[in-house]
């Protein structure tokens, strides 16, 4: 495992730093924008996110896009354990390429980065998970492409909070 990972043309995977808050919040902001979840996010959610997952490091990792301008991307990574698969299982919580940088393979890369093992704080995992809402064409193509198929057990969820 590396600190940072250099993916093509000039752009890092690492880990999220303390200075990355703003940016990350406006990623995740615009994610929902895009493709609205089960409630609108705000930068209050994302900034305990982040303060979570620093305090809780085996729990997960904010990992971060950068091209030494401005962060292109994010992702929230949760890791688990799995007694079924044998193993750790990377959740994908939330991915994100702003619109400008899409079509560069770096949601590919990331993705990559993570299966093999190589991000900050992960061991490579027995499987990846991920959810995609169902009109979310370009991320299904995406995900499909990479090997990502749908679960023979269909998720349900109860909310406790909101």
């Amino acid at each position: 495992m590396s600190e940072e990972v250099r993916l093509a043309g000039g752009v890092t995977l690492r880990a999220a730093a303390v200075g990355d808050e703003d940016a990350v919040a406006a990623l995740s902001v615009a994610l929902y924008v895009e493709d609205p979840g089960a409630r609108p996010i705000t930068p209050a959610d994302v900034a305990r996110t982040l303060d979570h997952l620093r305090r809780h490091p085996e729990r997960g990792r904010a990992l971060v896009l950068d091209d030494g301008v401005e962060l292109l991307g994010y992702a929230f990574v949760i890791a688990f354990w799995s007694n079924e698969l044998g193993g750790l299982v990377a959740l994908l919580d939330e991915l994100y390429v702003a619109p400008a940088a899409r079509g560069r393979g770096l949601g590919t890369a990331l993705i990559a980065a993570i299966a093999d093992g190589r991000t900050p704080g992960f061991e490579a995992p027995v499987a990846m998970d991920l959810e995609v809402t169902p009109d979310n064409a370009r991320a299904r193509a995406l995900y499909a492409r990479l090997g990502f198929a749908p679960q023979k057990n269909a998720g349900m969820r109860r909310l406790l909070r909101t």
